[in-house]
């Protein structure tokens, strides 16, 4: 039995990426507090409920499973709240993530995969953002992500421990079979709010800001589907077992929807009319945020199934109507 240690693995992604673990023929050993995590949402390998800053826990997890890597997807992600309890960031995302690191060097695992973001890089400067584009945090929850990156890098200088980084931008999309999918408390997603207006679970869509300098004034993100995501996390354990050395990915389509955009696709695929109301910017939202994708493709030979937008909503949509009707 191959095993990995999942941090987070009965969240939204990490869920997804314990399935396609376990359809290539390796166990995942899942460690969630379940603060944001649904136990039922475990179901190819072992749940410890517990924080990945609890270093005789993650000591003891290593000790009795003895697995090959760690996937790293505990992490608080809610840009906003970032900016008003930054503490809350860099207490978990950074010092927990600190004792995570510490724990797993000690117990001798070599290989570490960590969920970063796009929100490292701030304001755009480029069209597609590569990852060579610098790296400005406009927000806590970026920061938090970079300064673990920066861990990363000396850690893996220092120590003898291998790392890959995968920045994301927008994770959308449910499990094809509709086992699994988005189901945040509170939800600030865009999809998934969409398709609770369209179930009548909500009035309308809150678009927080229309004047922002894109072509309808609407935010524009680069949609990922959650199995291209995990897609990738694979290819990247398997570059760390061929003894790859520690570096960075960008993971996105190479392609963005604003926000009117996405609730118009939400409309013609759920034959439901989308309420909306316009309310004021967020804070931390930069206006467009696209990624380029070509490192993960030629180093890691990652290519993705879900390019249209449309189908990435209608997997979310088969979720969300089993699940939330």
């Amino acid at each position: 039995m191959t095993t990995v240690l999942v941090a987070g693995g009965a969240g939204y992604i990490g869920a997804h990426m314990c399935k396609l673990l376990a359809l290539h023929g390796y166990t995942p050993i899942v460690v969630d507090n379940l603060t944001f995590g649904h136990k039922e949402f475990v179901k190819w390998g072992p749940l410890i409920v517990g924080d990945i800053a609890d270093k005789d826990l993650i000591r003891q997890t290593i000790r009795t499973y003895k697995p090959i890597a760690v996937f790293h997807f505990s992490a608080f992600t809610y840009v906003g709240e970032s900016v008003t309890e930054p503490k809350k960031y860099y207490q978990n995302n950074v010092v927990g993530t600190i004792n995570l690191l510490d724990s797993i060097i000690e117990m001798g695992v070599k290989s570490f995969i960590f969920s970063s973001t796009c929100a490292t890089f701030g304001i755009p400067q480029t069209e597609f953002l590569s990852e060579t584009h610098p790296q400005n945090p406009i927000n806590p929850y970026g920061m938090s992500k970079l300064i673990i990156e920066k861990c990363i890098a000396d850690y893996s200088r220092a120590y003898d421990l291998k790392s890959v980084i995968f920045r994301y931008f927008n994770a959308a999309g449910a499990d094809p079979d509709g086992e699994i999918g988005e189901d945040h408390q509170p939800e600030t997603h865009l999809i998934p709010i969409v398709l609770d207006v369209a179930l009548k679970k909500r009035e309308f869509v809150s678009i927080f800001g229309d004047d922002y300098p894109t072509p309808d004034g609407t935010c524009i993100r680069d949609y990922i589907h959650i199995n291209d995501l995990g897609s990738a996390h694979l290819l990247g354990l398997e570059y760390l077992i061929k003894k790859g050395e520690t570096t960075s990915f960008n993971l996105g389509n190479g392609q963005g929807f604003s926000v009117k955009e996405i609730i118009s696709k939400t409309e013609e695929i759920t034959g439901h009319s989308i309420p909306t109301q316009i309310s004021p910017r967020r804070a931390g939202d930069p206006p467009k945020l696209v990624g380029d994708s070509e490192k993960a493709r030629s180093v890691l030979g990652w290519n993705p199934q879900f390019h249209r937008i449309e189908d990435i909503i209608s997997t979310a949509w088969n979720w969300h109507q089993k699940r939330f009707k």
